[in-house]
């Protein structure tokens, strides 16, 4: 006896119909809008906006200096001359 014969018709209609949906089945491809090397760009381009938005807003708003300086490098060098005692 083959094994087709020993399979009730129930199991074998299932089996039939699990090999056509098999040989049908269509793969879904997602296509990206963005990729992903522009998407991790945008995210550092972003935190970097973030980062001196911030430093403008520390420095100008709430300190008691201009926004625009909070962006300048004489700012920071001033900075590190006082902690290095200069």
């Amino acid at each position: 006896m083959t094994e087709e014969i020993k399979i009730s018709g129930r199991r074998q209609r299932k089996l039939e119909h699990a090999k056509k949906a098999e040989s049908k089945r269509t793969y879904w491809v997602q296509i990206r809008m963005f990729p992903i090397w522009l998407r991790i760009l945008i995210i550092i381009a972003l935190f970097f906006g973030a980062a001196a938005a911030g430093l403008m807003v520390g420095y100008g708003v709430i300190g008691s200096g201009t926004t625009k300086d909070a962006l300048k490098w004489e700012t920071y060098q001033h900075i590190l001359d006082i902690k290095d005692g200069k």
